[in-house]
């Protein structure tokens, strides 16, 4: 394969462009073992948590190479985002897809033709249309393939038209793949390799483990307990973001109805809006306007916001690498950040009838009874999901609600026992929700009717919360007291072991159920409590400030122009000019000479220092000769003219600021220069003008005057 560089160059190549347009100075763990796979012209799989660097292992190695990379994803959303990433970057990257003409699309083709692409994006549909009609002397380097999970029915989000991906091979069986995908378990895995027809792939596993995320299984407190607890998170996060995930269209739209009436930017999203109305919550979402989005799991996949901060599943999900990817949406940019799962037994009993009635039943069943025991486990959270998809810790992660404190445990021996009985006295003909309705005496015409409300224990425990019945009930599942006929709509029986207990006079231990506080009482005592500002969080303040301004004015994300953990470190550092700027973590050079001016502005002022620094222009065009640019390279990411660099050059050798004369000048040129003006002294600049570049007589001028 063409551009197979040694070792050392290689790395230091992909150093050099990681600093130039990402702004690090170091790669993450495998990352630069991918990119070595991937440009040796192997086929690679990549596993990769949500966040964890996956899209640069293909970006940096596209950049190295001649031709262009194309990117398969299944999302349009996602392709326009990446590529509005890419160009905030510097990065020349397009796409072809529905929502754009057919002559713009052509357009795309023929600037890839040129050079002018180097990533492209497109749907496998897509890809697979394009692919014949293209010229064979069109340069492509390989096809990765992103949320690869698709491809495979083991996955949870199977998606048949990536089944043809495997066209590739035969359309271009030259080209190496290049398979991407934050959640895929063993057979998942195997199964991608097979169905891409990968030859020999070299498989990189990433670790799993997000110690940034604090992970959660709570008993579900009903709908105002959840409308309160989130509440909770978007006052603890007010100028960030949150999603609030629920099984269904009806759920999302009441719960949104119940955040907008307290006063809190929300909006629901699902599949059953117009497209045109979920692109604008969409829209609003990822510019920061919304503080939290109530979905159903149709929302996520083409989101990519790096300042999401809490992720609440109000239902179960169906399986573990569902709720793996969607709880890795918050905290991808590496802050702390909360995963909340609020758990029921009716939950339990819906999605074993989705699994059931599933196409593919076994399978579901399987995936839905691991997720169960995750959410039932008294263990180490982080230690289950790790293991799940291969990987192991030998201790536990002391974040998650299991590890953090023990249960408080009180003798529930009369309500056990008292729903035991209730549930014998109906004959266990009913489910949780009637039980809990007959325990709590209520009216209801169907309970009425089948006479339940004649039995010893109805209305016996009207004193007890709904949703401490329904945590009751959990943890009487959990011990082996009770158990749910799935298969008969959810009806709950009394085990053998249950009517041994229920019989006996043994003391019934279980932790205290977790009861809905008002939390927004909570959190406005604590606003009343909280300390003055400190000077760093005030800048940070000031600096969010100005980013949701410039997001504002350029219509993209505000997360797109730095994200929260540069905006911290700049408020940690307080940078007051351009060096000290294009020098933090995480800003690419680009972006450096794009924001220098309104951040650095704003931390001066701050700090009482007044306005920017003048005179700093040449000394940026230094800062860039340093990170590897050529002048002609620096005048067009500049957007100068030529002789306006040689300009600053001249400036900061006659200034003594710079030395390093081989970096911008040969000897022969200066020789040139020295021959002709001793030759001729008035007419030597315009005798040799053509055989330099432009204007770059003055910065030799200025080179033999520093040697002289």
């Amino acid at each position: 394969m063409a551009n197979i560089h040694d070792d050392s160059q290689l790395e230091q190549q992909a150093l050099t462009l990681l600093r130039r347009f990402y702004g690090y100075s170091s790669f993450r763990p495998m990352q630069l073992d991918i990119i070595r796979s991937i440009m040796a012209g192997n086929d690679t799989l990549v596993l990769m948590p949500t966040g964890g660097g996956k899209s640069l292992t293909f970006q940096i190695p596209s950049l190295t190479m001649d031709g262009c990379t194309i990117v398969v994803t299944p999302i349009i959303a996602l392709m326009n985002d990446q590529v509005s990433a890419l160009h905030a970057m510097g990065i020349p990257a397009a796409t072809i897809n529905s929502a754009q003409s057919e002559a713009d699309n052509r357009q795309v083709v023929d600037a890839m033709g040129r050079g002018l692409v180097k990533l492209l994006y497109v749907s496998p549909e897509r890809l697979l249309t394009e692919l014949p009609q293209w010229s064979p002397d069109l340069k492509i380097n390989f096809i990765a393939i992103d949320e690869a999970h698709c491809i495979s029915r083991w996955g949870h989000d199977f998606r048949p038209d990536y089944t043809r991906l495997a066209e590739i091979r035969r359309l271009r069986p030259e080209l190496p793949v290049m398979a991407l995908t934050a959640t895929a378990d063993k057979e998942c895995r195997r199964d991608i390799a097979v169905q891409l027809a990968m030859r020999n792939p070299k498989l990189f596993t990433g670790s799993f483990d997000r110690p940034n995320l604090e992970i959660n299984v709570l008993p579900n407190p009903g709908s105002r307990g959840r409308v309160n607890h989130i509440a909770q998170l978007i006052d603890l996060n007010p100028s960030d973001t949150g999603i609030a995930y629920c099984l269904s269209r009806k759920s999302t739209e009441s719960l949104d109805a119940a955040l907008r009436a307290k006063g809190y930017r929300s909006a629901a999203y699902h599949a059953g809006m117009s497209p045109d109305m979920r692109h604008s919550v969409q829209a609003r979402f990822k510019s920061g306007e919304l503080q939290v989005i109530c979905a159903t799991i149709a929302f996520g996949m083409g989101i990519d916001k790096s300042n999401i901060r809490w992720v609440v599943h109000c239902n179960m999900p169906q399986n573990i690498e569902s709720y793996y990817q969607e709880i890795g949406r918050a905290g991808r940019d590496g802050m702390p950040a909360k995963a909340i799962l609020f758990y029921s037994v009716a939950d339990l009993i819906t999605l074993r009838n989705f699994a059931e009635e599933s196409g593919q039943r076994e399978i579901n069943l399987q995936k839905l009874e691991r997720m169960r025991q995750f959410a039932e486990s008294q263990v180490c959270r982080r230690r289950i999901l790790l293991s799940y998809f291969g990987e192991t810790m030998a201790h536990d992660c002391g974040k998650c609600d299991v590890c953090r404190e023990a249960p408080v445990r009180y003798d529930a021996s009369t309500p056990v026992r008292m729903a035991m009985s209730a549930i014998l006295r109906c004959n266990e003909q009913v489910g949780s929700s009637m039980l809990i309705d007959v325990l709590r005496g209520s009216g209801r015409n169907d309970l009425i009717a089948k006479g339940y409300n004649r039995i010893k224990t109805f209305g016996a425990g009207r004193h007890v919360t709904p949703g401490v019945w329904q945590a009751t009930l959990l943890q009487m599942l959990q011990m082996g007291y009770i158990e749910i006929s799935y298969n008969l709509g959810g009806r709950i029986s009394v085990t053998p072991f249950g009517r041994h207990v229920l019989m006996s006079q043994e003391k019934i231990m279980l932790p205290v159920p977790q009861t809905p506080v008002d939390r927004r009482k909570k959190a406005a005592a604590a606003k009343r409590e909280k300390p003055a500002l400190s000077v760093e969080e005030q800048i940070l303040a000031a600096l969010k400030k100005v980013r949701s301004e410039l997001a504002a004015e350029s219509g993209i994300p505000a997360d797109m122009i730095l994200n929260d953990p540069v905006i911290a470190l700049l408020a940690q550092k307080k940078p007051t000019n351009f060096r000290e700027f294009a020098t933090i973590e995480g800003i690419g050079d680009r972006k450096a000479l794009h924001y220098y001016q309104p951040f650095v502005r704003k931390i001066r002022e701050k700090l009482g220092m007044g306005a920017l620094p003048r005179g700093e222009s040449p000394l940026i065009t230094l800062h860039l000769l340093d990170r590897g640019y050529t002048p002609a390279q620096i005048a067009g990411v500049r957007s100068f003219r030529l002789p306006t660099v040689y300009q600053h050059l001249a400036q900061l050798v006659d200034e003594h600021v710079f030395s390093d004369f081989s970096r911008v000048a040969t000897p022969q040129q200066l020789d040139l220069l020295r021959r002709a003006r001793a030759a001729n002294p008035q007419g030597y600049a315009e005798e040799i003008r053509h055989k330099l570049p432009e204007g770059m007589i003055r910065l030799l001028l200025a080179i033999d005057r520093a040697l002289s």
